[in-house]
């Protein structure tokens, strides 16, 4: 998706309001002797933002309007380093409302539906970004925020909830909970919205089903107002992405070059509108692809694929680089395995080994499937795991996101 003049003029007038503000982005672009991009490529000259930069504005170097107009503050819910501030106008507040407002639409869901939140609340973007486009769109908000799972449930029975907002992991534990209580004809549930992690074709499956309810994939960050940036509609050929307050573009995350459209690279995203703490060529690692083409449900906004990844997701082992998504499709083609997995990497008398668990919706012969797996494993990444078939609910669930890969060797 090539940049557009309206698009080159909304980010001129960012640049402006960056230099003229002074703030970390705007001496950086002064230092690169920045003042406008005339041309597409004038645009690709410019230089990428990272999380790292970000840390380094702490607390509120990331501020570009007068303080008087910041009515709301955000942090990054990363759990390394410094977190990232980001600050927000009241304009920001409604564009992002205006934005999520939009997925739920898409998602078919309506004035008169009844949405139960439960992602958290606070400095994290993500409860009060659900609530707020719920609120905008006219449809009743029961915000639960996260746990209490007791609370949860009888909620959903006595208000007859009719949209589940969650992580795939805790929409996972909610219908494991609803099929355990067998009140599966008490639930109302007919569609989820669900964001914040990563999740396999085996999960969806699983939810989908266990719930009987429709699924759909919200996108989003922090740094880039938070989730409702993208969803899909439901034909589920991709995420639709809201190109009138953000320009995407695909990069090869190692050469950073652009990629043309359909190609699989990062996701750097700009925003166009954006005035407490606006960010130009962020670079999100996250992978995915622009699709090509027209969806069909005839929608002109472009579309983005589900997120395949992180390119910091890549665990070294052995020599060999290795993604939890080889690791995924090697399981999801074993009909006896469930959905849920849990990589542990350790380094014993000098040499690293990596052990997967995971769990079985039904075969009796549990050291036989892990032979299986085990060698299924090898032929993709080049060495053999331990691996280690358990019984379905062994492995934690969680009511945020589910920690899948846990690196021993740095503990």
């Amino acid at each position: 998706m090539q940049i557009s003049n309206l698009q080159l003029e909304q980010v001129n007038d960012r640049i402006q309001a960056l230099l003229k503000a002074n703030s970390f982005y705007g001496k950086k672009l002064a230092e690169a002797g920045v003042s406008e991009v005339k041309t597409a490529e004038d645009f690709q000259k410019l230089p990428f933002s990272e999380k790292n930069d970000l840390r380094e504005a702490y607390p509120l170097g990331l501020m570009t309007a007068p303080e008087e107009e910041i009515v709301r503050i955000h942090s990054s819910s990363g759990t390394t380093g410094l977190p990232v501030i980001i600050p927000y106008t009241a304009k920001d507040v409604d564009d992002w409302a205006t934005m999520f407002a939009r997925c739920y639409e898409f998602a078919g869901i309506t004035p008169m539906d009844r949405i139960q939140i439960t992602p958290g609340y606070g400095l994290w973007t993500a409860g009060i970004g659900f609530q707020a486009g719920a609120e905008k769109l006219g449809a009743m908000v029961v915000p639960m925020g996260p746990g209490n799972t007791e609370k949860q449930l009888q909620m959903m029975q006595d208000l007859s909830t009719t949209v589940i907002c969650a992580t795939s992991s805790y929409a996972l534990l909610l219908a494991e909970e609803i099929e355990k209580r067998g009140i599966k004809d008490k639930i109302k549930l007919k569609k989820g919205v669900i964001g914040s992690e990563r999740w396999g074709e085996k999960m969806r499956n699983r939810i989908k089903n266990e719930l009987g309810i429709e699924l759909y994939d919200i996108y989003g960050l922090t740094e880039i107002y938070g989730p409702g940036i993208g969803i899909n509609c439901v034909h589920d050929t991709g995420m639709h992405y809201w190109d009138d307050y953000l320009y995407l573009e695909i990069i090869d995350p190692v050469t950073g070059e652009n990629l043309p459209d359909g190609e699989w690279g990062e996701i750097v995203i700009t925003t166009l509108v954006k005035e407490g703490a606006p960010l130009i060529r962020y670079r999100t690692h996250d992978l995915s692809r622009i699709i090509p083409g027209e969806c069909p449900c005839g929608s002109k906004f472009p579309r983005i694929d589900i997120i395949q990844g992180r390119t910091d997701d890549m665990m070294k082992i052995k020599g060999v680089n290795v993604f939890p998504s080889q690791i995924e499709e090697v399981l999801k083609s074993f009909t006896e395995l469930s959905s849920e997995y849990q990589i542990r990497i350790s380094h014993l008398d000098g040499r690293d080994s990596m052990r997967i668990y995971v769990e079985t919706s039904g075969s009796n012969d549990f050291n036989a499937l892990s032979v299986k797996v085990a060698e299924a494993v090898k032929s993709k990444i080049g060495f053999t795991p331990i691996v280690k078939v358990v019984e379905l609910g062994f492995l934690p669930r969680s009511e945020k996101k589910s920690k899948r890969v846990i690196d021993e060797r740095y503990e």
